[in-house]
């Protein structure tokens, strides 16, 4: 598994050999069940979470206790509150297991000491998180002007793999829809 975040981080720079077991040893693994909360919103987030297998879901509660999900994060994806890990200020969102996930962990005080003893770490890690934040609104800007229907269509192209692997709630909440509303839809396009 920490293979895997290895290969990942090599895709945007070499990583010598003798620093692939530094890098592993700041991390650590852990088992999470769909629903569990890897990260309760309202608190600080200290964790950065790479997921190894699954998918987790970015998640904030509205002023009408509605659950709304941001984003979900699957393998070889970095995840985190990103504004509440770098500025150390309490989170509006949290972090859910979508299905069955394991994730690589590092806290922050960790990570600035991973940074410490390879600066090179840092340019990686804020180019991860600067490409991930594009990517975030390049997906959110393909939903512009579609309709429910549209929206999930261009939901299931994008993320197949999601699709079939969380709940229909959390794909609804993702698309601002009810759940019964995209059981309509989906039931109307097959």
């Amino acid at each position: 598994m920490y293979m895997q975040l290895i290969s990942y981080l090599q895709l945007l720079r070499n990583i010598p050999k003798e620093d692939e077991n530094i890098i592993a040893s700041y991390f650590a693994h852990k088992t999470f069940k769909e629903g569990d909360i890897l990260f309760k919103e309202g608190k600080i987030c200290r964790e950065l979470f790479f997921v190894y297998e699954g998918v987790i879901r970015i998640v904030s509660i509205n002023d009408k206790g509605i659950e709304l999900t941001h984003f979900f994060c699957k393998e070889n994806q970095f995840c985190t509150i990103l504004q509440s890990f770098t500025d150390e200020t309490p989170a509006t969102a949290g972090i859910h297991a979508a299905c069955d996930a394991e994730v690589l962990v590092i806290t922050k005080s960790k990570l600035l000491d991973l940074y410490k003893q390879l600066p090179y770490m840092k340019e990686i890690i804020d180019e991860l998180n600067q490409l991930r934040l594009i990517e975030k609104v390049n997906i959110r800007n393909t939903f512009l002007g579609e309709d429910a229907e549209g929206k999930y269509r261009l939901f299931v192209v994008q993320n197949p793999d999601i699709a079939l692997r969380v709940p229909l709630k959390d794909i609804a909440s993702y698309l601002g829809i009810t759940p019964q509303s995209l059981s309509r839809i989906r039931k109307n396009i097959r």
